[in-house]
């Protein structure tokens, strides 16, 4: 799901009000939910067409005290906005 999508999937809930919690499901099976704690940018690199690895954006890395050359996202790895669970 891209950006774009999901605005246009919250704009058909536009009538609730903005106290309304957002709560992600833990598994594809709805097992659970958690409430819904952050909203951060940054990069992804799918390793299958159902999971792949969270990157920092170059910004991000260059912002930290000692920034390693392990923690640099590959070249194929795209901008992403992940959404954290509290659990």
């Amino acid at each position: 799901m891209t950006l774009a999508e999901l605005r246009a999937q919250l704009r058909a809930f536009e009538y609730l009000p903005d106290s309304t919690p957002g709560r992600p499901r833990q598994d594809a099976e709805g097992n659970g939910f958690s409430p819904l704690c952050d909203a951060e940018p940054a990069m992804y690199l799918a390793d299958t067409t159902y999971s792949g690895e969270h990157y920092m954006t170059e910004e991000q890395r260059q912002a930290e005290d000692e920034p390693d050359e392990y923690s640099q996202a590959p070249d194929d790895a795209v901008r992403a906005v992940f959404l954290w669970p509290t659990n």
